[in-house]
């Protein structure tokens, strides 16, 4: 029982989290979700400095800025409502072959956070 409580806290301390976030700096990305039972599905190109979002046939542009390697702040080049005006925390939390999983959340309104994954689909 002893050996086994050891084992059991030794492997747990050892796990960690892949984050290879440089690799999804840039490229061609997929986001899907489930919105009021509906699946929606938008598309977005980065850069280092924008992201150019597609959804719906409708291309909307952000500014880029990096926080440190996992870590960005979307602002809207062309905002068309003071909610839009507002940036958006993005935080990588684990990377895997082509997809991560992150959280974001609007900069005004932290404690609201929201969790997604995207798939890369081209660099």
């Amino acid at each position: 029982m002893k050996r086994s409580l050891m084992l059991l806290i030794l492997l747990s301390s050892c796990y960690s989290v892949e984050r290879n976030c440089v690799d999804f700096k840039t490229g061609t990305f997929e986001f899907t979700t489930t919105l009021n039972d509906s699946l929606i599905k938008s598309t977005f190109i980065r850069t280092e400095d924008f992201e150019i979002e597609t959804y719906n046939g409708i291309s909307d542009s952000s500014t880029i800025s990096w926080v440190n390697e996992c870590e960005f702040l979307l602002t809207k080049i062309r905002p068309r409502t003071n909610q839009e005006k507002r940036p958006i925390k993005i935080k990588i939390l684990r990377t895997y072959g082509n997809e991560y999983d992150f959280e974001y959340s609007q900069v005004s309104n932290p404690q609201k956070i929201s969790r997604g994954t995207v798939k890369r689909i081209s660099n």
